[in-house]
């Protein structure tokens, strides 16, 4: 009777308990699927950072172990990060297995790994592809060529794309089938949660957010968190990509906000202007520079040409023959940079004499960029016809749009080129467009004229006919070759230009709408001076003075305040600029990347980065100088910005 009775209450007490355990036995196994799901992301990052490691070996080699080990392990926190969000998704799904059967949270789990891993493969290959020339992480710089995608893939060759593609899908289907084995290959469908395990699973979710913070802290973690060396690849290669990218993107710069406010306004214009106005008038002692008062002008901006490309100025001796033989007939500037880092950056530099941003790209904003001034305006102004020659879109950057209607008598772009000189993923060969500058001017020119000719063929992937004179089996390599045939192409134009009888009355200017990273220089710390420091170089028969040495420290916003001065033309609207022709002592000159700044006078420079706050590297004894005037004048330029 006692043991009938005991089965009877064992039976009874089993039969409503032992759904509770099915639940919780079912519950324990989604917290379990979600946490290896949450895991296996984390270790995608850790081996993505490895490959990046590899990819780069070159640098990584010259890391110490300890460096190697600590950037593994600050990186860790925003790969613990990234992976949270990453797995928000897949954790609301299986919160919803409590109303529904797992047969479609199945299919909806499996199609958002997909996507997720489509997405992620193509911005870590993309990442990797494009370090080597943005010197930074990716961000969401490319964002703003996507109304152009088919320039946004003309610096990779049709290899390099079809390697990346074949990369991408690979690796893509590869993963996804680990994916599926682990995750989807024994996917209970048939299993719906009971109501009680609910608020666990609500509980689940909220703990995420602490990986997305970063942990306890009162900030969230950001890029300066997982800064720890003064060794830039470093901090670069702790940083998570794919977090990055979406902390860019969440953080994109509003056009209407000062993202570098340091000082009171007022203040930071008094450092500025205090730096700035014993630089605007030329020297009293110097002599004429130029023999004819309005002389024609042609100005060439070389794409990408670096000083270390130019034999006079410290350079590789081979590398420009034509240019180091002109440097002696001329006004060689040996002391010059580039405001920015890219061609929108350099042609607002140089033709509006106006600082460019650091995440901003004023020429892609055309109620801000047609408030700029123009140097085609002041030279239409006085007297000039102007022309513009680019072999590539005008359309790519929104270049058209800031120069049409402002004083340009004629602009040619692509477009007047026959398709089969259309060779070259950016545009027509530089040659090529030199050829219709010649054919032009044997045309009937009406003088004084203004003509500005924007190379291309020297960008990445520097294709181009005929020889290669340092091979193409590097980048380096393709990068020198890419060089010597621009060089060419000028010296072709230049010993054309001086048999004409337009000759002895022209002024040519040759630049850079920017530096380059390459050739590396020993000590190159990305984003240092050697970087930005490009040639400039004045040459022609209405030169009073050639084969002289300018050695006034400036920079491209320079350029438009000085000639235009020299043409006895108002100079006022260029408010930022400075005479080159004057050589206080207190000269500087002033560049801006996506993570920062540099300044540099004639003592030494200062390279200050965004994300730490701190300087990382210097030179000189005025660093703390330097960084005042690098931040006022970064603060001044972009108020300016806003209120355009």
């Amino acid at each position: 009777m006692n043991y009938y009775f005991l089965l009877t209450f064992v039976s009874v007490l089993f039969e409503h308990i032992n759904p509770y355990f099915y639940y919780m036995q079912a519950i324990y196994r989604l917290i379990l699927f979600n946490l290896k799901y949450y895991g296996v992301w984390v270790m995608y990052f850790i081996i993505a950072r490895f490959l990046f490691l590899i990819y780069y070996f070159d640098s990584t080699k010259l890391l110490e172990a300890n460096e190697t080990l600590s950037l593994i392990a600050f990186g860790l926190r925003l790969d613990l990060s990234i992976a949270a969000y990453i797995v928000v998704i897949p954790f609301i799904l299986s919160f919803l297995r409590v109303f529904i059967y797992g047969k479609l949270i199945r299919i909806l789990h499996k199609a958002y790994s997909f996507g997720i891993i489509l997405v992620l493969n193509g911005l870590f290959l993309a990442d990797l592809f494009l370090y080597s020339y943005w010197n930074t992480r990716l961000d969401t710089t490319f964002i703003r060529y996507l109304n152009t995608p088919e320039l946004m893939f003309a610096s990779a060759t049709t290899a390099e794309i079809i390697l990346f593609l074949g990369l991408l899908v690979a690796s893509t289907f590869a993963l996804f089938r680990i994916f599926n084995f682990f995750f989807y290959k024994n996917y209970n469908e048939s299993e719906k949660l009971s109501y009680y395990g609910a608020p666990i699973l609500i509980v689940i979710l909220g703990l995420l957010i602490l990986p997305m913070r970063g942990g306890f802290q009162t900030i969230p973690i950001n890029q300066s968190n997982v800064y720890f060396s003064k060794k830039m690849f470093a901090n670069h290669a702790a940083i998570n990509y794919a977090w990055n990218f979406m902390h860019a993107y969440t953080k994109l710069v509003d056009p209407y906000e000062h993202p570098f406010l340091t000082y009171k306004q007022l203040e930071a214009e008094a450092i500025y202007e205090s730096s700035k106005k014993p630089l605007l008038a030329k020297d009293s002692i110097l002599i004429n520079i130029l023999k004819v008062k309005k002389p024609n002008v042609i100005f060439i901006i070389w794409e990408g040409l670096t000083s270390k490309v130019v034999g006079p100025l410290g350079g590789d001796k081979t590398i420009t023959p034509n240019i180091n033989q002109l440097s002696d007939e001329g006004i060689l500037f040996t002391n010059f940079y580039a405001n920015g880092d890219r061609t929108d950056k350099g042609l607002v530099a140089l033709l509006s004499g106006y600082y460019p941003q650091p995440k901003q790209s004023i020429i892609k904003i055309p109620v801000k960029s047609k408030k700029l001034p123009l140097l085609f305006q002041e030279m239409k102004t006085s007297g000039y016809q102007n022309f513009f020659y680019y072999g590539g879109d005008l359309n790519f950057g929104n270049m058209n749009t800031y120069l049409t209607g402002k004083g340009i008598d004629q602009i040619y772009g692509s477009e007047i080129f026959e398709s089969k000189d259309w060779n070259s993923k950016w545009g027509v060969h530089d040659h090529v467009l030199f050829d219709r500058v010649t054919t032009d001017f044997n045309k009937q020119e009406q003088e004084p004229f203004f003509k500005t000719i924007l190379t291309l063929t020297s960008h990445e992937p520097y294709e181009f006919p005929g020889e290669y004179k340092f091979g193409k089996n590097t980048e380096l390599n393709k990068f020198k070759s890419s060089m010597a045939y621009t060089d060419k192409a000028v010296g072709d134009f230049i010993a054309f230009a001086k048999n004409q009888p337009w000759w002895k009355n022209t002024l040519v200017i040759i630049s850079a709408d920017h530096g380059h990273p390459l050739p590396k220089t020993p000590g190159q710390n990305f984003n240092t001076p050697s970087r930005f420091k490009i040639p400039m170089l004045w040459l022609g028969g209405a030169l009073e003075t050639p084969g002289t040495i300018n050695p006034n420290l400036g920079s491209q916003v320079d350029l438009a305040f000085t000639l235009l001065d020299l043409l006895d033309a108002d100079n006022s609207s260029f408010e930022f600029g400075t005479h080159l022709f004057n050589s206080n002592k207190n000269r500087f000159a002033h560049y801006v990347f996506n993570e920062g700044f540099g300044t540099i006078n004639n003592s030494g420079f200062m390279v200050y980065d965004f994300i730490s706050q701190d300087v990382v590297q210097s030179e000189g004894k005025e660093e703390e100088s330097l960084i005042r005037l690098g931040k006022a004048i970064l603060q001044t330029t972009y108020q300016d910005f806003l209120e355009k």
